[in-house]
C-alpha cells in the first residue's frame, strides 16, 4: 500500500484493535492458492484482490451486515480500511462485486477444511496448542429447510426491522401492512416488500443507521439467489436418532478439538451415520492440519472394535467407555448393523432401528 496518508492508521487504529491484531496474526496469502483456479489469468480486466474480497466476507460475518452496508462502512471506518489493505483515501468497490464473489468465486471450495487447517497452523506456531490429545464428538443438525425455512428467515429479519423502527416511532405500526397468515414463501416475500416500501417512504426513519442496516439485510435476503429462499426437499438429509424414542431429520457435524478447545477437524454426514465411523477421518484430518495425535478421547460411540484396532495399529491411546451392548453382545453379521449410542440400539444400513433388546440362545 503506497500512500502519503498511511501514517494516519498509526493514529486512529490502536495496537489493541481486533482487526489490527487479526491482520498481524494471519498471513492471508493462502487465499491466492485456494482461489487461483477461479480466475482467468489471460483475459478480462484486473480483478479486485481476492484477499481483500475474502476479508470483506470476514467483516460481513463478524458484524452481521449486508453487502451494501459492509462496503459502505469501509468508506469511513479506518479500522476496516486498514484491515482490507486499502489506502486511507482509496475509493471502495461496488457492493455487487462482493455479492458476485461470495456466490461465484467460493463455489465448490472446501472453506471449512481450509480455515480449520489455517487456524490450527497459527495455534501451533504461536504455541497455543501444546497437547497431543484430541477430543471427538458429534452434534445433531436439522436439515436446512427443517431447521429454519426461508420463510422463517424472512420473518426473523422483518421482525428485527420492525423492532428497530418501533424504537424510533411506535406509531409506525398503523402504517405497516398486515402480516402474512399463510405458509407460502411467496406471500412472505410480498409482505416483506410492502414493509420495506413503507419504511423507505419514511426518509426520516429509514436513514437511521440501525434501521437502514436491517432494511438492507432484509432486502439482501429477499433479492438473493433463489436457492437461498425457495422451499425445497433436502435430498441428502436422513433420519437420525437422539434417543430411542426421539429422532431428527438432518445431519450430524462430527468434530475433533485439542485440549485447548481449538477445532482441529470437522466432517458433516447425514443424520443416520454412526459417530464412531468418523473417528479415523477426524484423526487423519487433525494430522493433516499439523496436530500430533497420541491420545483420542470420546464417548461410548467411539469404542467399537474397528476403532480400537486402528488406535492400536497407530500406537494411540483411545479413551472411550466400552458399551456393554457392543463389548458383551453377540450379534452376527456385524458389517450389516451399526450401534447407535444415543439410542442404545442397533441400526441397519437402511436406517431402521431395532424395536427392542433381547437375548437369545443359550446363556
Amino acid at each position: 500500500m503506497l500512500s502519503a496518508y498511511s501514517e494516519i492508521y498509526d493514529l486512529v487504529v490502536p495496537k489493541d484493535n481486533v482487526l489490527r491484531k487479526l491482520n498481524e496474526l494471519v498471513d492471508f496469502s493462502f487465499i491466492y492458492d485456494e482461489l487461483n483456479d477461479k480466475y482467468c489469468h489471460t483475459n478480462g480486466r484486473n480483478a479486485i484482490d481476492p484477499i481483500r474480497m475474502f476479508k470483506y466476507l470476514l467483516l460481513k460475518t463478524i458484524y452481521d451486515l449486508s453487502d451494501v452496508d459492509i462496503v459502505e462502512r469501509s468508506k469511513y471506518d479506518m479500522s476496516f480500511k486498514y484491515f482490507l489493505g486499502m489506502a486511507p483515501e482509496e475509493s471502495v468497490m461496488e457492493p455487487s462485486s462482493l455479492t458476485k464473489f461470495r456466490k461465484l468465486r467460493l463455489k465448490d471450495k472446501n472453506l471449512l477444511n481450509m480455515l480449520i487447517n489455517k487456524s490450527v497452523e497459527i495455534a501451533i506456531e504461536k504455541k497455543i496448542i501444546k497437547s497431543n490429545s484430541i477430543i471427538v464428538d458429534a452434534t445433531h443438525s436439522k436439515a436446512r429447510y427443517n431447521q429454519k425455512s426461508p420463510k422463517e428467515i424472512l420473518m426473523d429479519r422483518s421482525k428485527k426491522l420492525r423492532k428497530s423502527v418501533y424504537e424510533i416511532d411506535e406509531s409506525m405500526k398503523k402504517k405497516f401492512p398486515s402480516k402474512s397468515t399463510t405458509n407460502k414463501l411467496e406471500d412472505e416475500i410480498e409482505y416483506c416488500q410492502k414493509l420495506m416500501d413503507v419504511i423507505k417512504n419514511e426518509e426520516t426513519i429509514s436513514e437511521y443507521p440501525k434501521v437502514k442496516e436491517k432494511l438492507n439485510l432484509l432486502k439482501e435476503n429477499v433479492n438473493d439467489d433463489i436457492e437461498h429462499l425457495r422451499i425445497s426437499a433436502d435430498e441428502d438429509a436422513k433420519i437420525g436418532h437422539k434417543t430411542k424414542d426421539t429422532s431428527f431429520f438432518g445431519y450430524k457435524t462430527h468434530i475433533a478439538m485439542s485440549e485447548e478447545r481449538i477445532i482441529t477437524a470437522a466432517t458433516i454426514t447425514t443424520g443416520e451415520k454412526n459417530d464412531g465411523k468418523q473417528l479415523e477421518v477426524l484423526i487423519e484430518k487433525s494430522k493433516e492440519a499439523g496436530m500430533e495425535v497420541k491420545t483420542v478421547i470420546g464417548d461410548a460411540a467411539y469404542s467399537e472394535k474397528g476403532n480400537i484396532e486402528y488406535a492400536n495399529e497407530n500406537e494411540m491411546k483411545l479413551v472411550a467407555k466400552l458399551n456393554p451392548a457392543v463389548s458383551q453382545g453377540n450379534r452376527k453379521k456385524e458389517d450389516e448393523f451399526e450401534f447407535n449410542k444415543d439410542a442404545g440400539m442397533y441400526v441397519c444400513k437402511a436406517g431402521h432401528m431395532a424395536i427392542r433388546k433381547a437375548r437369545q440362545g443359550t446363556k
